[in-house]
């Protein structure tokens, strides 16, 4: 029996990213880059639930990772070892097949919005988002289009920051 639950998370954890002397602070839609990360204070493992708004923000940083046209910003937003199987293209099972499928999914200028969705909290440190979204895409010559599509992105919370272990998207058959 899977419930919902809407209890606060709160960590206070910051990583420092090897060799570069930056810090990012947890819980902000600044994501480390996809290096080596330690952890520089850390935090008891929260039993605490993440909320579904919680959760529901987590899309929002991706689609907002997605507006930044930086396939290594979104690609930051994925686990090392996650999942994507894209809406039109073949699945991708690491970081560089992940940035790849963004570097030419981001040249349509994608802003993404969701029309449904179910959120489930798995647990203190797992949460799924599934639903239908709809893209708006700039074509080459400045005219848009849309693309409604249905996805699921499965969220882990590891080193203090919720990624994306498994994305995928399908687009919504006609008729």
């Amino acid at each position: 029996m899977v419930r919902r639950y809407s209890a606060g998370i709160a960590v206070a954890t910051a990583v420092l990213v090897a060799g570069t002397g930056a810090t990012y602070a947890v819980g902000t839609n600044a994501a480390p880059p996809a290096a080596r990360v330690a952890v520089a204070s850390a935090a008891q493992p929260s039993t605490q639930l993440p909320s579904r708004a919680q959760i529901a923000a987590l899309f929002d940083r991706w689609n907002a990772a997605l507006a930044t046209g930086d396939p290594n910003r979104v690609a930051d937003l994925y686990t090392p070892d996650a999942v994507l199987l894209p809406t039109l293209s073949t699945i991708r099972t690491d970081r560089a097949g992940i940035v790849d499928y963004f570097r030419t999914f981001l040249q349509s200028k994608p802003v993404g919005r969701i029309q449904q969705r179910v959120i489930t909290v798995l647990g203190p440190t797992s949460a799924v988002d599934t639903g239908l979204y709809q893209f708006t895409l700039t074509n080459q010559d400045g005219t848009k289009s849309t693309v409604d599509a249905r996805y699921t992105f499965v969220y882990a919370l590891r080193g203090g920051s919720w990624l994306i272990v498994s994305h995928h998207s399908s687009k919504v058959p006609t008729g």
